[in-house]
């Protein structure tokens, strides 16, 4: 399983009452659970800047990523974007593999 990150942004019109956010999740969570029940979800957090929400989440694959993505929008009236995301040190175990490149300057401090 891949871990994605997922930034939502919800329409104004969606939020018209305090309540409306909790139905929004229910919607969405319903919609999700019915459509991708192999998604785990690990983390949401509600966030101050451009994006409302900020969700961290693990799916089989792209494709079932871009589902819950899709599902939240249709569920939320929201925009959405899907990050794949990789633990760094799985990231540096990757660095460790790749080949010198020729000519590149490396910057330490």
């Amino acid at each position: 399983m891949s871990t994605f990150i997922m930034l939502t942004r919800l329409s104004p019109d969606s939020v018209r009452s305090p309540n409306a956010y909790e139905l929004l999740e229910r919607r969405a969570a319903a919609a999700v659970e019915a459509e991708c029940p192999q998604v785990e979800w690990l983390q949401s957090y509600a966030t101050l800047g451009p994006y409302d929400y900020l969700d961290v989440f693990r799916a089989p694959n792209t494709e079932t990523a871009i589902k819950v993505a899709a599902l939240v929008r249709l569920a939320g009236h929201a925009h959405t974007e899907v990050w794949a995301a990789t633990p760094w040190d799985q990231f540096k175990d990757m660095m460790h593999t790749l080949p010198e490149v020729e000519g590149l300057a490396v910057v330490t401090h």
